[in-house]
């Protein structure tokens, strides 16, 4: 996935959590601080912190009230994707070529199934499978985790998922890595321990779950290999 015009900018906060203030250089040399749009509603706080570089997506002309989106961040020389609403984009990008499905013949996204609704629902040569899309952007020391926040709502997906499985489809759960050279996908230390218990219960009904890491540029991200999942 591509971004249109990006630029450079150096975060100064964060008034609520869907906008943070951004100062910009011009190219005159002055700075100026634009209010911007953050395309992840998650805290971040161990990436948007005073003075760090963040990477902003000129939005299309229109009525928005921001000019800009943040789109990545650098946590000191790793740069970090946390645009939460490209990750779909990137896993449908890449889904064909992963092999984890025969002869895709539909690829339908925001599907509901029962009483929830997931990312995505493949038809392929082998039946239909639900996929569910989640996005990690918390690191530290080339170790990556989820959830960075409690979350009823993903326990609700994976158990969803465990129910596609008995009524005889096939289910995914899928982690995008939003960076590059990570160890691990780890539960430990998570922030929400019962969500990874429902993933182990989901698992063992026969749920796939897997990690992908990205190649992450300023001006893109692209789903790139296989992560490892430690979960104890």
């Amino acid at each position: 996935m591509r971004y249109r015009r990006v630029i450079t900018g150096t975060f100064v906060d964060r008034p609520n959590r869907f906008i943070a203030n951004v100062k910009i250089a011009g190219e005159d040399g002055s700075e100026r601080v634009f209010r911007c749009h953050v395309k992840n509603t998650g805290r971040c706080k161990e990436l948007l912190i005073q003075g760090a570089t963040v990477i902003l997506s000129e939005a299309l002309p229109g009525k928005r009230a921001t000019r800009f989106d943040v789109i990545a961040v650098y946590k000191g020389d790793r740069l970090i994707n946390m645009d939460s609403q490209v990750l779909n984009g990137v896993l449908a990008e890449a889904l064909p070529h992963l092999g984890l499905f025969d002869g895709i013949s539909s690829l339908r996204a925001e599907t509901t199934y029962g009483d929830s609704r997931f990312d995505f629902c493949v038809e392929h040569e082998g039946g239909k499978a639900y996929v569910e899309v989640k996005g990690v952007t918390l690191e530290k020391d080339g170790i990556v985790f989820f959830p960075d926040a409690p979350t009823e709502r993903g326990i609700k997906h994976v158990r969803g998922l465990a129910d596609c499985i008995d009524d005889g489809y096939g289910a995914y759960l899928i982690f995008v890595i939003q960076m590059s050279d990570v160890d691990y996908l780890s539960a430990e230390g998570s922030l929400h321990p019962g969500f990874w218990d429902a993933v182990e219960q989901a698992e063992a009904r026969g749920v796939k779950v897997l990690a992908y890491d990205c190649l992450v540029e300023e001006d893109s991200i692209t789903l790139r290999r296989p992560v490892r999942i430690q979960l104890r």
